[in-house]
C-alpha cells in the first residue's frame, strides 16, 4: 500500500514539476494587434502604414479594348501601314493594361510631403511595319512595362515626372478616349519638370516650372540642304512616319541645351475652371553638316507657345454635364498644339480620279523650323513655324449609368515666305509636268467624335468611341515616286489630295 501510494504522489509531482516548466517557456502576456487605421486627412483610400504617421493609397486600373482602322490603340490611321490602305495593315488592335499607383501623404512642419507612383503593364496587338516581315506571323505580342508618373512634392515644390504645368487639367481629353487629338498640349505619361506652385487663396493658383523637353517637346527642325533632291527624299515621308530623309530635308536636331520654361495662373472654382499658359522652347539645331562640326550651324532660336483653357461645370443640360474648351498658338514650339501623342508626319493613300495616277495621296509634316546650308557661308537662319489650334468636349449625363459626348479639334501648320521656298525647291523637282502643280507645305488636320458611356456598377464602365479626321493639305497636281517597299507601294504617278479617315474603340475598364 506504502509502494502504490508513493508511486502516486511522485507521479503528481513529476506533472507538476513539468507543468511548471513548460509555463515558464510561454510569454507571460500576449501584445496587442496593431490594426491598420483609416487616415481621413486626404480623402477616401487612405491608410495609415502601420508604426508611422505616413498615410498611403494604393489605386488603379484594369483596361481591355479593341480598335478598328488603327495600327495602334487609339489614334488615327495616319501614317505607315496603317496610312497605306492595303493588305499590310491591322483591322483591328486589342490592347489588355493594368496600371498601379501609389500615394504617400505624410503631415510636417513645412505642410504635407507627397509622393506619387504611377506605372502599367500592357500588352498589345504587334504592328506590322515592314512587307518583309509578313504581317503578324510568329510575333507573340507587344509587352511593355512604362512609368507614367514618379514625383515628390513638397512645401510648394513639384520634382520629377508627371503632367505638363502647361496642360489642361484634361491634358488630350477634353471629352474623348482617342489618344491623337491635336489642338493643345498634353503629356499623358508624365515629363520631368522642376515646378513651384503658388496658392492664393479662393482657387487661384501660379506655377514656374522646368521642364524637359527632349522626350515630348521637340518635333522635327529641317535642313533642306540634305540628302539631296530626289524622289526617294518624297517616298521616305510616306514609308516611316519619323524618316530621317523627308521631302523637304533632314531632321537636324541637336542636343537639348536647355529646358523649356513655363509659367500658368489658374483658378478653379465652383462654376468650373480657367488657366492660362506661357512656354519659352530653345530651338538647338546640329551642323549644316552633320558629320562634320566644322560646317557650323545656325544660331538658337528661341520658341514660345500660349494657351488658355476653360472647363464649365453647373450648366443647364443637367447634374455633372461638363463644357472643356482650349485653344493655342506658338512658333517654334508645335508639340505645344500637335501634342505628345498626336503625328508630327503624316502619309494617307486614298483613290483618284486623275488619268495616270496610281492612287492619290496627302503629306505632312509638323516641324519647329526649317534652315537650309551646308557651311555657314552658304547657310541661311532658321525660320521658325507657326501653329494655330484649339480642342472641346461637352459631356452630358443621361442618368447615373449613361453618359454620352461630342468632342472636336482643328491645328493648322503655317511657314513664312523663306521657309516655303526652301521646301519646295526639293518637292518641286519630282513634281509631273501638265497636272497643274503648286508647292505649299502649309496644312490643316480636323477631328471630331464621339462617345456613349454605360456604367452598370461604380467604376465599372463599358464604353463605343467614333472619330473621324481629315488632312486638309495644300498641294495641287501629282509627284512620281519610287516603289515603297516598306508599304507595297508601287513606283507610279501619285495624285496630291484631301485625305480623311475613321477609327472605333470599344473599351472596359475596372477602377479601384
Amino acid at each position: 500500500m506504502m509502494s502504490i501510494k508513493s508511486l502516486i504522489l511522485g507521479s503528481a509531482a513529476g506533472l507538476v514539476a513539468m507543468s511548471g516548466a513548460q509555463a515558464a517557456d510561454l510569454p507571460v502576456k500576449a501584445k496587442a494587434v496593431e490594426y491598420v487605421k483609416i487616415c481621413s486627412l486626404y480623402g477616401a483610400g487612405f491608410y495609415y502604414i502601420p508604426g508611422t504617421d505616413t498615410c498611403i493609397k494604393l489605386g488603379g486600373y484594369l483596361r481591355v479594348e479593341t480598335a478598328l482602322n488603327s495600327n495602334s490603340v487609339f489614334n488615327g490611321a495616319y501614317s505607315g501601314v496603317a496610312g497605306a490602305q492595303n493588305r499590310l495593315r491591322n483591322y483591328y488592335t486589342a490592347r489588355s493594361r493594368e496600371n498601379l499607383s501609389i500615394d504617400t501623404r505624410t503631415a510636417t512642419e513645412y505642410g504635407v510631403v507627397r509622393t506619387f507612383w504611377e506605372g502599367g503593364f500592357v500588352w498589345t496587338t504587334p504592328n506590322p511595319t515592314l512587307a518583309g516581315t509578313f504581317g503578324n506571323a510568329g510575333i507573340a505580342g507587344g509587352d511593355t512595362v512604362g512609368l507614367y508618373h514618379a514625383f515628390i512634392q513638397f512645401a510648394g515644390f513639384t520634382m520629377g515626372k508627371t503632367y505638363s504645368q502647361f496642360d489642361a487639367p484634361w491634358t488630350n481629353y477634353p471629352a474623348n478616349s482617342f489618344d491623337g487629338l491635336v489642338g493643345g498640349s498634353g503629356t499623358v505619361t508624365g515629363v520631368n519638370q522642376f515646378t513651384y506652385t503658388g496658392q492664393f487663396g479662393n482657387g487661384v493658383t501660379a506655377a514656374i516650372s522646368a521642364q524637359d523637353q527632349v522626350a515630348y517637346s521637340t518635333t522635327i527642325l529641317f535642313n533642306t540642304s540634305f540628302p539631296g533632291v530626289t524622289a526617294a527624299n518624297v517616298a521616305a515621308v510616306v514609308g516611316s512616319a519619323l524618316a530621317a530623309a523627308t521631302p523637304y530635308g533632314v531632321q537636324s536636331l541637336g542636343g537639348a541645351a536647355a529646358p523649356d520654361l513655363i509659367a500658368t495662373i489658374s483658378v478653379d472654382q465652383a462654376w468650373g475652371f480657367a488657366k492660362l499658359s506661357l512656354a519659352a522652347h530653345d530651338n538647338h539645331t546640329n551642323y549644316y553638316t552633320a558629320a562634320n562640326e566644322s560646317s557650323g550651324h545656325p544660331s538658337d532660336k528661341w520658341g514660345w507657345a500660349i494657351q488658355g483653357a476653360l472647363s464649365l461645370k453647373n450648366i443647364p443640360t443637367g447634374p455633372g454635364d461638363t463644357i472643356n474648351l482650349q485653344a493655342v498658338y506658338t512658333d517654334g514650339a508645335s508639340r505645344y498644339n500637335f501634342q505628345s501623342l498626336a503625328p508630327v508626319t503624316l502619309a494617307m493613300f486614298g483613290g483618284t480620279g486623275l488619268e495616270g495616277a496610281y492612287q492619290s495621296l496627302g503629306f505632312a509634316s509638323v516641324s519647329d523650323g526649317v534652315f537650309s546650308g551646308t557651311s555657314s557661308a552658304t547657310g541661311t537662319g532658321l525660320q521658325l513655324t507657326q501653329t494655330w489650334g484649339f480642342r472641346g468636349g461637352y459631356t452630358h449625363n443621361w442618368d447615373p449609368y449613361w453618359n454620352s459626348t461630342i468632342f472636336g479639334a482643328w491645328a493648322t501648320v503655317h511657314h513664312n515666305d523663306t521657309a516655303k521656298a526652301l521646301m519646295c525647291a526639293n518637292v518641286a523637282a519630282v513634281a509631273v509636268a501638265g497636272t497643274g502643280f503648286t508647292c505649299n507645305p502649309d496644312f490643316s488636320v480636323a477631328q471630331i467624335g464621339t462617345t456613349t458611356r454605360w456604367t452598370p456598377v461604380k467604376n465599372l464602365t463599358f464604353s463605343g468611341e467614333v472619330v473621324y479626321s481629315m488632312l486638309d493639305q495644300k498641294y495641287t497636281g501629282a509627284v512620281t515616286l519610287p516603289a515603297i517597299g516598306g508599304l507595297a507601294k508601287p513606283a507610279a504617278v501619285y495624285e496630291l489630295k484631301d485625305q480623311s479617315t475613321w477609327t472605333f474603340l470599344a473599351r472596359a475598364q475596372r477602377n479601384f
